[in-house]
C-alpha cells in the first residue's frame, strides 16, 4: 500500500472568515471554528471550495457536507488529465464531478438518485458554467442507466459503504452500501463496470479506513480480473483510501 502526499491544502479559519463574514459567529473565545455545528462546516467547506478550487457550491441543508480538499486528493491519485469520465453518485454538491471538469479538463458525465439532491447537484453544475451532463440514475448504477454503446476512460464513485442506517448521520440511500461490511453497492458498481469501460479503463472508489470492507471489494475485484491498488492519504486527522481498479 502506497501513501500519497499533495502538500497542505485548505484555508486558515481566520481567512475564511474574511470570505464568508457570517463563520464568524461558529468562533469560540481562541478564534476556532466549532466544527461540531452542521451550519459552520457547511460554511467552512463552501470557503474553501471557492477560495481553493474557484467552485461556488451550494450544499443541501440536510445533505452530506462533502469536503472539498479530501474530493481533489481523490481525483488526483487517478486522473491525469482529459480524461472521458463517469461518476456514479454526484450528490447534492456534484463536487467532484465539477472538479474532474473544471481542473483535471475532462469530458464528465454523472449520475443521481435522490430526486432532490439531483435538482441541487443541477444548479450547482448550472452556476459554475460547467458542461457535466448529469443524469437521473432511477435506482440503477450502470445498467439501465447509460446506454449500452457507452464507454468511458475512468468510473468513479464515494459509494455508499455502511452495512446498517447511520442514526440520521447519513440517509439510507447516501450512506448504506449494502452486504457485510456495506461492499454490495461497491461491489455492484466493480461489476457493471466492465462492459462500460474503454480498454486499459479504471474504476476508483473513494474509500474509508475499513479493512475489512476494503478487503471485500478487493478480493471481488480480483475475481473480476482486476489490477488494484489501494493508495492511502491523509485529510486532516482521517485516513481514506482510493481504490483503483485496472482492467
Amino acid at each position: 500500500m502506497s501513501t500519497w502526499k499533495d502538500g497542505k491544502l485548505g484555508l486558515p479559519v481566520k481567512e475564511a472568515v474574511k470570505l464568508f463574514p457570517e463563520l464568524g459567529k461558529y468562533l469560540d473565545e481562541r478564534g476556532r471554528l466549532d466544527f461540531s455545528n452542521r451550519k459552520a462546516r457547511m460554511l467552512y467547506n463552501r470557503t474553501i471550495a471557492k477560495a481553493v478550487f474557484g467552485l461556488d457550491i451550494e450544499y443541501h441543508p440536510k445533505g452530506l457536507v462533502t469536503t472539498p480538499v479530501s474530493r481533489y486528493l481523490f481525483l488526483k491519485t487517478f486522473l491525469s488529465g482529459g480524461e472521458n469520465v463517469l461518476e456514479i453518485g454526484t450528490g447534492h454538491t456534484a463536487m467532484m464531478a465539477l472538479m474532474a471538469e473544471k481542473l483535471f479538463n475532462c469530458d464528465v458525465t454523472a449520475t443521481e438518485l435522490d430526486e432532490e439532491l439531483f435538482e441541487y447537484a443541477r444548479r450547482n453544475i448550472e452556476r459554475n458554467g460547467a458542461k457535466v451532463r448529469l443524469i437521473k440514475s432511477n435506482g440503477g448504477i450502470i445498467r439501465g442507466v447509460m446506454s449500452e454503446g457507452e464507454r468511458f476512460d475512468v468510473i468513479f464513485s464515494a459509494p455508499p459503504y455502511y452495512e446498517a442506517p447511520t442514526r440520521g448521520v447519513l440517509t439510507e440511500r447516501e450512506g448504506v452500501g449494502g452486504g457485510k461490511y456495506g461492499e454490495a453497492f461497491s461491489v455492484r458498481l466493480i461489476e457493471e463496470s466492465i462492459d462500460y469501460l474503454n480498454p486499459k479503463g479504471k474504476v476508483a472508489l473513494f474509500l474509508p479506513d475499513k479493512e475489512p470492507l476494503i478487503r471485500a471489494i478487493v478480493e471481488k475485484g480480483e475475481e473480476l480480473g482486476y489490477s488494484i491498488r489501494d493508495i492511502k492519504f491523509k485529510v486532516g486527522t482521517r485516513w481514506r483510501h482510493s481504490l483503483i481498479l485496472d482492467i
